[in-house]
């Protein structure tokens, strides 16, 4: 694809090659996003935040990519603080609102919300996550992270074999990640979930149709046995009707460090997009997981900042003049 002033709303707008570049991009940014060079090359330009539903990670990583890169950010992290709680439209908002920025970064509740949004705008527009649609830059910096920890035992993404486990039906992080995956070799994928939260059948007819091993199941010690990954993910409460549907799935699938140690081969990784729901009665990775060195969690999201700047340098097309405006930071060599 073109990345200069480009949209990024779906997977689907990429191939292997656009990957690799978002990749190469991304580790030319190690220094920077750990702070141990500073660039400006950012510096003037504005992006704008606009967060529909509550976030932690994608809101401030896209945010904190963008300063980083010596840009400003403004942000609205609701709808009844914005004029679409008058009746305003998205198509209103947004010719509006890219008129003030150079870079929008959008979550929202509807499916296919961030794409009609970005039909109006005269700048580029990110899908921080459409309903249950698809989260974009998640796959991304998912994939990343699988091709990093695969890489750390001589393993490579083609040839992979992977476990998505839990809401299957409604997590959108799944749903991108399923079809970044699409585009890798002779990966072997297990689909672990309770049968009315299983993978939608479109995306399954999908793997079928590019020849992908899919093993199906609702038992999690049958989905975490010989694979190289894991990928928890948690029930997605406020996709339900009502809390009390959804909590009829909290819980069923739960991994700790005993089912871990009986079930897993000695090194494989534990991933999940976050938030996990640490509550007595989800749980879905127990905190007693949180010293196994597989555990990748916080790799992820550090990664995500990465991913999210080099989408930054893409398609503002500044990727080519960072290693020119870098200087080193002195402060941080000193910090405790």
């Amino acid at each position: 694809m073109e990345f200069l002033g480009s949209n990024i709303l779906s997977i689907d707008q990429f191939n292997r090659k656009d990957i690799d570049l978002i990749f190469k991009t991304a580790d030319s940014l190690f220094p920077f996003a750990s702070r141990q060079k500073i660039t400006r090359v950012l510096q003037g330009a504005i992006l704008s935040n606009m967060f529909f539903e509550p976030s932690t990670r994608t809101r401030i990583s896209f945010g904190s990519a963008f300063n980083m890169l010596g840009g400003e950010v403004r942000e609205t992290t609701e709808i009844e603080a914005t004029s679409l709680a008058k009746g305003e439209s998205l198509y209103d908002t947004s010719r509006v609102l890219s008129g003030y920025s150079d870079v929008i970064v959008m979550r929202h509740p509807l499916a296919g919300s961030v794409a009609e949004f970005a039909e109006a705008s005269r700048v580029p527009v990110i899908n921080g996550g459409d309903g249950d649609n698809e989260h974009p830059s998640q796959a991304l910096l998912d994939l990343f992270t699988i091709k990093k920890e695969l890489e750390s035992h001589n393993k490579e993404i083609d040839t992979a074999r992977i476990a998505l486990i839990g809401d299957l039906k409604f997590g959108r992080a799944a749903h991108s990640l399923c079809k970044i995956l699409m585009l890798y070799a002779n990966i072997s994928i297990k689909l672990v979930s309770p049968d009315k939260l299983k993978l939608p059948d479109f995306l399954i007819s999908e793997f079928e149709k590019k020849n992908i091993s899919i093993l199906e199941t609702q038992d999690i010690k049958e989905g975490i046995a010989d694979v190289d990954i894991i990928y928890m993910t948690r029930i997605q409460e406020e996709r339900f009707d009502n809390v009390s549907e959804a909590n009829k799935y909290k819980g069923l699938m739960s991994l700790n460090q005993k089912i871990y140690t009986k079930n897993c081969e000695p090194n494989t990784v534990i991933m999940h997009p976050l938030p996990r729901d640490s509550r007595k009665d989800a749980n879905e990775l127990d905190d007693d997981l949180n010293q196994n060195p597989n555990l990748a969690i916080y790799r992820q999201t550090d990664n995500g900042l990465l991913i999210r700047m080099a989408l930054f340098c893409l398609i503002l097309g500044v990727a080519d003049k960072i290693e020119s405006s870098a200087s080193s930071v002195s402060w941080f060599s000193n910090k405790s």
